[in-house]
């Protein structure tokens, strides 16, 4: 979990150097489109859609074009073409990979997510292979130097809102909580003022693969060109790999 945690933190940092070149834009338009079809335009009644808009700003996406394709998906316009499909595989070493994908390609997708696998030593999946080795949990995020509390009182405040666990380093606070909690525990956090740098639901590994060397490099080779694809919103993958591999693949 340490290493799957410590790989999280530095997409995070990688995905925050991709947001200002612009390239989050097409997957975050992807999320804002169907979380408007699918709950309204409105996100003090669409969470979904709240937490689309959070990641458009954090991204510096302008407002008025967030206004716009909310708009889109709301009026049912373009947003009911694209349907979100979850693909399964396996990576090198015997990784287990899930891809959450919005298409409008169905075929497209499935040749493409297909192709990144074998490239990358691994092989697409038949629904259902891997997603046992997964649980969907809700995902707070809280760098320690951006509050104006120490870990301890943070820590007390996490149990205090209800959360499920916690874990800690040396910069951030990882709170986790069941999906169905998730909206009051983030609800209780930003009533108490505390600035979140991610802020979702997500699939965590219940148990992980240790992967070193050659494999370490093909399985982040593997999760890295799956979500340069722009059908793929997200990437979930079990594997374990040591500090210092990790620290030298996130540049």
């Amino acid at each position: 979990m340490a290493g799957h945690s410590k790989w999280a933190n530095i997409r995070r940092k990688k995905a925050r150097v991709d947001a200002e070149r612009g390239k989050a834009f097409t997957k975050i338009s992807r999320e804002l489109l169907v979380a408007a079809r699918e709950g309204g335009s409105d996100p003090l009644e669409n969470f979904r859609l709240r937490l689309a808009i959070d990641k458009a700003r954090t991204a510096n996406m302008p407002n008025d074009n967030i206004q716009r394709i909310i708009k889109r998906g709301a009026g049912e316009s373009g947003a009911e073409s694209l349907e979100e499909i979850t693909y399964e595989g396996y990576g090198p070493g015997g990784v287990a990979v899930m891809v959450s994908a919005m298409t409008d390609n169905r075929n497209r997708s499935a040749s493409d997510i297909r192709y990144v696998f074998s490239k990358n030593g691994g092989n697409l999946g038949e629904t259902g292979c891997v997603a046992w080795m997964f649980q969907k949990k809700g995902l707070i995020v809280v760098n320690l130097d951006e509050i104006d509390m120490g870990e301890d009182e943070f820590v007390d405040l996490a149990i205090e809102s209800g959360a499920e666990d916690y874990q800690t380093d040396d910069t951030t606070v990882e709170v986790y909580t069941e999906p169905e909690d998730f909206e009051e525990v983030e609800k209780f956090f930003e009533s108490r003022g505390v600035r979140f740098s991610t802020a979702e639901v997500t699939m965590l590994p219940q148990n992980t693969v240790k992967v070193t060397g050659k494999e370490a490099q093909q399985v982040l080779n593997l999760v890295e060109s799956l979500e340069e694809l722009d059908d793929v919103q997200q990437v979930y993958a079990n594997f374990d790999i040591p500090d210092e591999e990790l620290e030298s693949a996130g540049g």
